[in-house]
């Protein structure tokens, strides 16, 4: 949580930001995954590769940092696939309100950074188990899976 102070004087605590990427092969067949340092919350598990909005970002810019930061890839933005605002996320102690885009990988332009031990392509039809994934990103894959099977409206962002 965020401690705040208003104009007023009044205290709030607020929600963090979070973004997440679906990092997707051209062919739609395969999804880039990272497996978190120990150094970090939820450690050796697996993750939508991802992290925190910075103040003079926008969604759609951050989604393409952290998915250079943390797997050396560029990307192309396909759309914003979820909104995640549940108080009660697994696995998460900060109540983050996370964007999730699918993006589609592009280009090796840099090396992981420290946040990851392992950044690992992935068959979609050979996840790792759920008990493996840190937080609620597993439900956010199955979504995904569920949508590639049979297509939802999805979210859009600008108009």
């Amino acid at each position: 949580m965020i401690n705040c102070t208003f104009e007023n004087g009044n205290k709030a605590l607020l929600r963090h930001i979070t973004i997440g990427a679906i990092v997707i092969n051209k062919e739609k067949t395969k999804i880039l995954l990272g497996k978190r340092s120990m150094k970090i919350s939820n450690g050796g598990k697996y993750n939508l590769l991802g992290g925190f909005l910075g103040r003079d970002e926008t969604t759609e810019q951050a989604v393409l940092r952290e998915i250079k930061e943390e797997s050396g890839y560029s990307g192309k933005i396909i759309s914003l696939f979820r909104v995640n605002d549940s108080p009660y996320r697994a696995q998460e102690d900060r109540q983050n309100v996370d964007f999730a885009f699918i993006v589609e990988a592009q280009e090796t332009i840099g090396k992981e950074d420290w946040e990851s031990t392992e950044i690992k392509w992935f068959d979609l039809n050979n996840l790792p188990a759920k008990e493996q994934f840190a937080f609620d990103h597993r439900e956010t894959i199955d979504l995904f899976l569920k949508f590639l099977n049979t297509p939802f409206p999805l979210l859009i962002i600008h108009i």
